[in-house]
């Protein structure tokens, strides 16, 4: 059983595009510009931003962090997305999830320009990558893609069973692995599927992104699975300094040893996600996808 290290591999992929930004710097081109926008004061968001602007300056991008107080309204939040669209310096920008109650997010997703959606939530990139076309894919799809590719792991005429349907996640990889080049069959899992221990236990690799803590366990798991654990469910823990930890989706101690391959949580999906958003950025600084 190999533990997959989303640390490491993370590691790797920042050191390839640190050099490629260097490259571009060196050759007088600009820094890729990535802005990121707060509104509230959700522990986790303002978590997840300051990592990602930490890998901004990993990497050598130029970023900001605008924070907006949580009354903004969905107007004043829509004006700065349209500002952000129209500024020429600016080559990619995300609007950090969830939003306050008061504010529609697909309203803030669908006002982002496409050229500049570097999270791929907007539908024109996600009908792109759906046809198989260029188009800026969706952070933890595409670090899970990275890993599956950074671990040589076979996924050609393999059954993956994704658990969880949203489009953040549970779609688009399940459209992802059944493309050519990864030529997965895909089943995909949720809350209405019928015999589901069953289904999930045919799964030569199975990937977890519904949300719930320890939903899967071993008995669901067939010997030799890959397992992709992509939750993180915070609860009550005395033995940490901060009062919670972190669980996956995966009962990970008794799901492990019957596994070829299990992410773990941490380190596992999450430091690939943030890295995902990085190489999306890289793309719009070179106008890869739409020029």
């Amino acid at each position: 059983m190999t533990i997959i290290d989303g640390k490491e591999v993370a590691a790797s992929l920042r050191k390839e595009i640190a050099a490629e930004v260097a490259d571009m710097t060196a050759k007088g081109a600009k820094a890729p510009y990535l802005v990121a926008v707060l509104v509230g004061n959700d522990g986790a968001s303002q978590t997840y931003v300051g990592h990602k602007e930490k890998c901004c300056a990993e990497v050598g991008f130029r970023s900001t962090v605008l924070r907006l107080p949580e009354e903004t309204s969905q107007e004043q939040l829509l004006a700065e997305i349209d500002r952000l669209n129209r500024d020429p310096e600016v080559d990619g920008f995300i609007v950090q999830l969830p939003l306050p109650g008061h504010i529609s997010e697909q309203a803030v997703i669908e006002a982002i320009d496409p050229r500049k959606d570097v999270d791929g939530f907007h539908p024109v990139n996600t009908g792109r990558m759906v046809s198989g076309l260029p188009s800026y894919l969706p952070a933890t799809p595409d670090g899970i893609l990275s890993l599956l590719r950074y671990y040589k792991i076979e996924t050609a005429g393999k059954h993956c069973v994704v658990i969880g349907r949203s489009n953040i996640v549970g779609r688009p990889i399940a459209n992802l692995l059944s493309q050519k080049g990864w030529d997965c069959t895909v089943t995909i899992c949720h809350s209405r599927t019928k015999n589901l221990k069953e289904v999930v236990a045919s799964g030569d690799i199975v990937i977890a992104a519904l949300g719930k803590a320890e939903f899967v366990t071993a008995d669901m798991i067939k010997p030799g699975a890959v397992v992709i654990d992509v939750g993180i469910t915070r609860v009550p823990s005395d033995k940490t300094k901060s009062g919670w930890k972190l669980l996956g989706d995966v009962k990970f101690d008794e799901v492990a040893p019957k596994c070829s391959y299990i992410t773990p949580v941490p380190g596992g999906v999450g430091p690939m996600t943030i890295i995902s958003l990085m190489k999306n950025t890289l793309k719009a600084g070179r106008k890869e996808i739409y020029g």
